[in-house]
Parts: structure tokens; C-alpha cells; sequence
């Protein structure tokens, strides 16, 4: 601020004062003491107002006048009036305390939890009808968090800042990871509807679908390809979710986790759950992040959905199919 003769204003006692030292004193404790103080016109209402004392709101005001050398208040009879200077600080203080709030809104969230993105990695198959509704759910609650969500069988790693959490299908999580089995996952044969018959499984004739590349590994694969000859695995993918799709088309039978195929449509069971074949659900993440909010709040979440799905996962509820 500066007078019309361009040189910067003197303080009432005499002393000049600076932009950058207004800037480096001049704190939101004094605007609110200014607006308080605008609103109230007196200084035992402000103090009550602000639970401080009354010399405080005196001190406060005396120092920001000195320090850019103007008077914010005028002190009549009927209280402190603003002068035009002080009417800009007032208004200074509006827009600071507007910002505050906005901010903090945002910050906090109260009512919508945590902020920021949430990046999780799974499988399609434990994906596709079981855990998108899950994470709908918490979507619904946290409105505040983005998800991402990296489908792949492929472990991502979430300690080179891949992914935050790992929903899988395995009996050995990585070691560096921290999380929670859920349950058992429990598999079984299936056949589209119009397939369905009283013939045992693996009659001569029956087409199947099976597994390839990445999924060779999975004891569904080498439970099927030993009791199958070759020539009738009609079917073969890399994808759990796709080999229900093939199912339920009328490709052949084939095992799936009932947490899918149970819930699939067109899918209906063509023979008991298989012990043998049974792996486990794991929630998992990083040490590193694992007291993170947004972190702590999915898994907390995720664990009691499943928990109450339990029964699903471990092929003891056949939903009907639709």
C-alpha cells in the first residue's frame, strides 16, 4: 500500500512499514478479531465472542493499525465503525474464512470418509459379479475415493506403487505383503441348462471347457485334462470369466469357483464341490501402506461383505438362476 506520493505510508508513531512485513504479521487471528469485532462494535462482545480477553482484542487491533500504518475502526458512542480501509480488511477476512471452510470441507469429508484414489488388483473371475457390487457399495458410502480397478491374473507390485490392494485366489500370498485370508474358495462342475442331464461327469461324449496359458497352473486344469481326453476339451482360456461365459454358452462342462458359477446366469451345477480343488480368498497390501485411511477402510469394508457372503464362496448357497 502505498501513499499518493508513491513512497510507502508511515505508522502513526512515525515508523514506515513494509508490503512483506504486513504479509509476514498480518494472520488470520487478526481478521477475525477485525470482522468480530465490525460485527459486535464493542470489544467485551468480540472477547466473549472469541473466548479471549478484551485487552487481546485491543492489543491485536492497535498492532495490525500500526503495522500498515492506516485506522481500521473509528470509536464513536455507539461503537467501533469501520473506516474504508478497515472495510477491506472485513472483506479480506470473508474470503479467508470462506476459503477455511471450503478446505476443511474437503479435507475432512465427515460425511463421505476418505479422499484420494484407490487402485485394486484382481482377477476378473473374482471380479465380474461377486466384488464389483462390493466395491459399489463402499463407493456409495466413500464418496471421496476413486477407484481404479487393474484386472489381471498377474500379481502386480504393490510395493513398486502398482496397486494398493490385491484380491486373490491363492494359498501362498507374497510374503511382503499384509492382509487376511477370507475364506475358502470352494469349486465345483458346471453345464449350461439345456446340458444338464443324469449321466456322471466325464461320460464319453461330454465336451469340456479348461484352461490355458497362465491358468495351466490351477488344479481345476490338471483335475479335468487327466479324466478328459484331449480331444474333448472343446474350450480353452486364460480367463476364469471367460470360461463361465463358454459354459453358460452351451461349450461344454467345466469347474469354476461357485462364487462365480453359482451366480452366473444360465449356469447351474453339474456335480458336487470338489475338495481337492479348493483355494483361498486373500485381501492384501503393502506393509508400507497398510495404516493408510483409504486402505483401512476398503479392506475393513470388503472383509465384513464377504464374510456375509461367506456361505457363497464356499459353495454352501446356490442362488437361482435368472
Amino acid at each position: 500500500m502505498k501513499s499518493p506520493t508513491g513512497k510507502a505510508p508511515a505508522a502513526p508513531d512515525g515508523t514506515k512499514w513494509d508490503v512483506g512485513e504486513a504479509v509476514n504479521q498480518l494472520s488470520w487471528d487478526d481478521l477475525r478479531i477485525i470482522k468480530t469485532l465490525s460485527d459486535c462494535g464493542n470489544r467485551s462482545a468480540t472477547a466473549k465472542k472469541l473466548g479471549i480477553n478484551v485487552s487481546t482484542v485491543s492489543r491485536r487491533v492497535a498492532q495490525v493499525e500500526r503495522t500498515l500504518g492506516i485506522a481500521l475502526f473509528d470509536h464513536r458512542k455507539s461503537g467501533y465503525l469501520l473506516t474504508a480501509e478497515g472495510a477491506e480488511l472485513r472483506a479480506l477476512a470473508e474470503r479467508v474464512e470462506l476459503d477455511i471452510v471450503s478446505v476443511t470441507r474437503r479435507v475432512s469429508r465427515s460425511g463421505q470418509g476418505p479422499l484420494g484414489k484407490l487402485r485394486i488388483t484382481t482377477s476378473d473371475s473374482l471380479l465380474l459379479y461377486f466384488f464389483t457390487p462390493i466395491i459399489a457399495d463402499f463407493k456409495a458410502l466413500n464418496e471421496g475415493i476413486a477407484i481404479e480397478v487393474l484386472v489381471g491374473n498377474e500379481t502386480l507390485s504393490l510395493a513398486r506403487d502398482e496397486s494398493d490392494i490385491a484380491i486373490r485366489a491363492t494359498r501362498k500370498p507374497a510374503e511382503s505383503l499384509v492382509g487376511r485370508k477370507l475364506a475358502n474358495i470352494a469349486w465345483a462342475p458346471y453345464c449350461c441348462a439345456k446340458q444338464m442331464t443324469a449321466s456322471p461327469l466325464f461320460e464319453e461324449g461330454q465336451p469340456w471347457v479348461s484352461y490355458s496359458a497362465a491358468l495351466c497352473g490351477l488344479r481345476a486344469t490338471s483335475y479335468v485334462e487327466s479324466r478328459v481326453a484331449a480331444e474333448r476339451i472343446a474350450y480353452r482360456t486364460d480367463s476364469v470369466a471367460a470360461a463361465s461365459a463358454a459354459i453358460a454358452a452351451g461349450l461344454g462342462f467345466g469347474f469354476l469357483p461357485c462364487m462365480l458359477g453359482d451366480i452366473t446366469p444360465g449356469l447351474v451345477r453339474a456335480g458336487p464341490v470338489v475338495p481337492e480343488l479348493q483355494d483361498e480368498l486373500w485381501l492384501l497390501t503393502h506393509q508400507d501402506i497398510r495404516k493408510s485411511w483409504r486402505v483401512k477402510a476398503f479392506m475393513t469394508f470388503c472383509a465384513a461383505a464377504v464374510a456375509s457372503q461367506k456361505p457363497l464362496v464356499e459353495g454352501q448357497s446356490i442362488l437361482p438362476v435368472t
